[in-house]
């Protein structure tokens, strides 16, 4: 006997078959960006708390021989989160299962997890690029890692080759920072003196701490520029106790924050542009007679900055 099968079987095999093959976090080549300030989606390297490409040791020295089943975006705190492709929401995703100030998450089927982000809702539909919540704080549970969404295929899968988004940025030169110091074309960073070294990580505190910053060469009274486009505030104050280069500002762009300390600014709010005159550069040798004179450089998510000072230099 022959049997016969509704076309609507057919078709719906069909469907299946195709959604198999091309599920829709696949249905783009390339996922669109996911993090404010970090328009080509880029993983997070290796801290001390370990490496965010996918496969890095997770076992902390323990013999557990774990694997990161996941990748983690380089995401400052507070920054806005993007939707990498368009589905159905589903959470919230707890990864820690502790309730600290970063266990959050969502889940956008078929099928990816989105962790240490608070979306600004868990169900309904998203599509791709639009606004899906915010960086939660991952520098009050881990000080000094570099704070990262962390994105994970349900089916444990690699989904590196996914996030190159298929519009590029700006060309690199754009994207580097102007000069912050007149006198100091190259952004050099201060080596060592008797004081210590200006090098991100240089040891302080008499052993007992890390160099949150870099220090970029700057004579006394020497003009300062900003380094990028943003928005202005402060005082900041580093020292706490009025010294003569106990002055700063903060600029914040889009997802990015950045603090230079040890100068007087000619504001401490407002919109300020790239390679606009910020202020001058404080009396740094009555403090530390003998000192190499610099700007304090500090992220505000304490991640290194040294990267941007485009031919920046140290020995």
């Amino acid at each position: 006997m022959v049997k016969f099968f509704p076309l609507s079987s057919f078709a719906h095999q069909g469907f299946a078959k195709e959604l198999d093959a091309h599920p829709p976090q696949q249905q783009h080549r390339h996922w669109a960006q996911i993090c404010s300030g970090n328009p080509t989606n880029k993983i997070r390297g290796c801290d001390r708390y370990g490496c965010g490409q996918f496969g890095a040791d997770r076992d902390h020295g323990k013999g557990k021989h774990r694997k990161h089943e996941g990748v983690d975006v380089v995401c400052a705190d507070g920054a806005t989160v993007y939707a990498p492709f368009s589905g159905q929401l589903s959470g919230p995703v707890r990864f820690f299962h502790n309730g600290n100030a970063i266990d959050d998450g969502v889940q956008i089927s078929f099928c990816v997890k989105l962790v240490c982000i608070h979306p600004i809702q868990y169900h309904g539909q998203i599509q791709r690029g639009q606004q899906l919540g915010r960086m939660l704080p991952m520098q009050k549970v881990f000080p000094g890692i570099i704070s990262h969404i962390h994105v994970e295929n349900c089916d444990h899968s690699d989904p590196t080759h996914l996030l190159t988004p298929a519009v590029l940025p700006l060309p690199k030169q754009d994207s580097r920072w102007a000069v912050l110091c007149a006198g100091n074309p190259t952004n050099e960073i201060r080596g060592c003196d008797r004081y210590g070294c200006g090098y991100y990580g240089a040891p302080r505190q008499n052993g007992k701490g890390k160099h949150k910053g870099v220090d970029v060469i700057c004579a006394d009274g020497a003009t300062v520029y900003a380094p990028f486009s943003g928005q202005l505030s402060g005082p900041i104050k580093f020292f706490h106790n009025g010294n003569a280069i106990d002055d700063g500002v903060q600029i914040q762009a889009d997802g990015f924050c950045v603090k230079l300390l040890c100068i007087h600014p000619i504001r401490y709010n407002g919109r300020i542009s790239k390679g606009q005159v910020l202020g001058r550069m404080l009396p740094m040798q009555r403090v530390f007679p003998g000192i190499t004179s610099h700007i304090h450089v500090e992220n505000c998510d304490r991640s290194d900055p040294t990267g941007n000072l485009e031919r920046g230099k140290w020995r």
